[in-house]
């Protein structure tokens, strides 16, 4: 086993070299992003320079988010590469410490690290994205910061049964829905028709949809003009369906989870991200596994740049299959338990197989 010196100095080279891998990326995209939207902004009057840079440094943190598993990676090699090419993990080897013992510290490092990316990085970066995309909002207009063809959906469950309301817009707060369609389903499941209004209105138990028309399977449409439909929602649900769960801080999903099955609202996506970041940890762990079974070569047998390289590639092909699964999970193939953990897992146990067949024969 390793002693208490020799993995505190292992740890502190290691956690210098991932912090110092995440400050490079964070510097790159927050660049990156900030010429973006000088771009973006042409134009606009009473826009500063000033303004601009302080909206990229509230969205660089939710990108560097995203990024996170590849500063583990990246830093983890670099401090494997340095420790070799120094030869102090021989000298650790001659001594009797195998390499389950000089992974201890980094894997140590990379649980940490893990946790606190989820107790505190993460809810601070998901507070600064949703005030970024308020500000986007107001100075690009609800199109500028998605797809043009972007629609709003939203499912509810009331008295009168299932229904799954779709707009082209939403107002005041998720109080009004411009350009909508409403799929009513009665509480058997069976379809019912569809509503088509210009706008829909939310009082309080129902929705109020004007300049209605009806089209119910097997009949011709009917104007009604005012078609009221039950709903058990409120403004806050409708306004919370909007938010992404990227941009809900870890310590809220439970309960905004917990709001949308109350309400019949497709929950998803927030059970999703919640298994996704409590795995975040056992998927660091798994990156530190796959650089030292890329990493641990000695210099001078040579090809030290072609195990760096599948290394990196390793890492793409696993943030590659992690997105995957994700939207299987997020489409509802997979469980949101299945999607979040299995790339972990996965990942985990052959970077723990590569290192066994490589050290131990």
């Amino acid at each position: 086993m390793i002693g208490s010196t020799l993995g505190r100095y292992f740890s502190f080279r290691f956690l210098r070299m991932i912090m110092a891998v995440f400050l490079m990326i964070f510097g790159m995209v927050y660049v990156i992003d900030f010429v973006e939207l000088l771009r973006r902004s042409d134009g606009i009057p009473g826009v500063s320079a000033a303004f601009i840079a302080f909206l990229a440094l509230l969205r660089v943190p939710s990108a560097s988010e995203q990024l996170m598993p590849f500063c583990v990676l990246g830093g983890a090699m670099a401090a494997f590469l340095d420790l070799t090419r120094k030869l102090e993990l021989l000298i650790a080897r001659a001594v009797g410490v195998s390499v389950w013992g000089f992974l201890i510290p980094p894997v140590l490092i990379a649980t940490v690290i893990g946790v606190a990316s989820i107790a505190l990085f993460n809810p601070i970066s998901a507070m600064m994205k949703h005030r970024a995309d308020g500000i986007e909002t107001r100075l690009f207009g609800p199109n500028g910061r998605k797809a043009p063809d972007a629609q709003f959906w939203i499912r509810q469950n009331s008295v009168d049964g299932l229904a799954i309301i779709r707009a082209a817009k939403v107002e005041e707060d998720g109080a009004r829905l411009t350009s909508v369609i409403a799929y009513v389903y009665d509480t058997t499941g069976k379809f019912e028709g569809e509503i088509l209004a210009q706008s829909a209105k939310l009082l309080p138990g129902v929705w109020r949809l004007e300049h209605a028309r009806v089209v119910a399977p097997g009949e011709e449409s009917v104007e009604v003009g005012t078609y009221l439909l039950a709903t058990n929602l409120s403004s806050e649900q409708v306004a919370q369906g909007v938010i992404p769960p990227e941009s809900v801080p870890f310590w809220e999903l439970p309960s905004l989870r917990e709001q949308a099955d109350a309400a019949g609202l497709d929950s998803i996506g927030y059970r999703l991200q919640f298994q996704t970041l409590l795995a975040r940890p056992l998927f660091f762990v798994a990156m530190v596994l796959i650089a030292a079974a890329f990493s641990l070569r000695f210099f001078r047998f040579g090809g030290v740049a072609r195990m760096v390289g599948g290394g990196v590639v390793a890492g793409f092909v696993l943030y590659v299959a992690t997105k995957l699964v994700s939207d299987l999970g997020g489409a509802g193939l997979l469980s949101p338990v299945v999607a979040a953990w299995s790339p972990a897992v996965v990942a985990s146990m052959l970077g723990a197989f590569a290192l066994l067949h490589q050290e131990d024969g």
